[in-house]
């Protein structure tokens, strides 16, 4: 039986990491936010509890699913997101950006998160089915391309911070494959560069203002304003990290983040409004959780027994790791602000599911390792 073999040790942390979930969304939801409830069970939290039910449902029924029959239906799934992230610029625009599907009497999707998964099975696919050619040039560019698109239609959206993490992936991917050196050195080499300048804006090496002129030539206004390190948002994150101090304000004790002067403090900010209410030790904690979960989960990749499970479970792995260090980074104050989830931590549900269903697919990997 598959799920006899699962690895047991992600589950006390899957749970612990969604129990810290409930009691920040709780806190800042409660007493001292939106809803004015004393008690745990604000209308938010009995929502992502719902969510985390389905999460559990998702997550078991991928670990049963064998991996490999994903291979046909790579394709299809990969046409089907791309098409409709592209049908998103027909739809009216949600909060002024085309990001999600609005369904009447439900909830909103977003595709962009799944696009980051289905990615991830597509480029598997694809480089496991080039074989001994996937070392050649053009093998490499088609591999690029199959990332790319996905990855201009999400930044158009505009939604940067999902682009953050499908590049990456793309860069564990061709790694593990092994794609053409010179491309793989170009692709690293362009996020560096990219990296570099950012940590310039946002170490205080390079003004904002100063060099507006320069940067606006090639890039639109508001997509300059993100590399802009002196937003309200920036320094509110920051401020609630700091104010958590060693120990913190213990839980529903902060001053900052529980008066609402942290925007979006159940989503986006949530290791911020964490921060403040558990400091620097509850920081340490949360940090150790998310560094097993990827561990185990790269610990994956080394079992897997073919080509597409090690080539699947290392990005998916990549894809897991990315979200915890981008949305880190954005509290921060490294990288801009651009609405990467803390998983299986922020509130919502298309971001849990999707995280769930690739922890799912990873057991799937893991539980399989002897069937061959």
């Amino acid at each position: 039986m598959p799920l006899s073999r699962i690895d047991f040790r992600v589950l006390p942390i899957i749970a612990c990491l969604m129990i810290i979930g409930l009691c920040v969304i709780s806190s800042m939801t409660g007493n001292q936010g939106e809803y004015e409830s004393p008690v745990f069970w604000t209308p938010l939290v009995k929502t992502q509890l719902r969510w985390f039910c389905l999460g559990w449902a998702i997550f078991f029924a991928a670990s049963l699913f064998d991996y490999r029959r994903l291979r046909q239906w790579s394709l299809f799934l990969y046409i089907a997101i791309v098409l409709l992230l592209i049908g998103l610029f027909f739809v009216s625009p949600i909060q002024n950006v085309h990001r999600w599907y609005r369904i009447p009497h439900f909830a909103s999707i977003q595709p962009s998160e799944q696009a980051k998964l289905i990615v991830v099975i597509a480029l598997s696919w694809f480089l496991e089915r080039k074989g001994s050619s996937v070392y050649t040039f053009g093998s490499s560019l088609q591999m690029a391309a199959i990332a790319g698109i996905p990855f201009l239609l999400i930044l158009k959206q505009p939604d940067l911070g999902t682009a953050l993490v499908l590049y990456p992936i793309a860069l564990t991917l061709g790694y593990v494959a092994g794609i053409h050196k010179g491309v793989f050195r170009c692709m690293v080499g362009c996020g560096v560069i990219a990296l570099f300048v950012v940590g310039l804006f946002f170490l205080g090496a390079l003004s904002h203002e100063k060099m507006r002129p320069y940067f606006t030539t090639f890039m639109k206004e508001y997509q300059y304003e993100r590399l802009n390190p002196n937003t309200y948002h920036q320094k509110a994150a920051q401020t609630a990290i700091a104010v958590g101090g060693l120990t913190g304000t213990g839980w529903r004790g902060s001053e900052y983040s529980g008066r609402k002067w942290l925007p979006y403090a159940h989503t986006d900010s949530v290791f911020a409004a964490f921060g403040e209410e558990f400091g620097f030790v509850g920081v340490v904690f949360l940090l150790f959780l998310f560094y097993a979960l990827i561990y185990f989960s790269f610990q994956v990749a080394a079992v897997a027994k073919d080509p597409f499970g090690r080539l699947l479970a290392a990005g998916l792995a990549a894809y897991l790791a990315m979200h915890v260090l981008v949305n880190c980074a954005m509290m921060c104050a490294l990288l801009p602000i651009s609405g990467v989830p803390l998983i299986l931590v922020t509130y919502g549900g298309s971001s849990l599911l999707t995280t769930m269903a690739a922890l799912g697919l990873l057991q799937s990997i893991y539980s399989r390792r002897f069937m061959f």
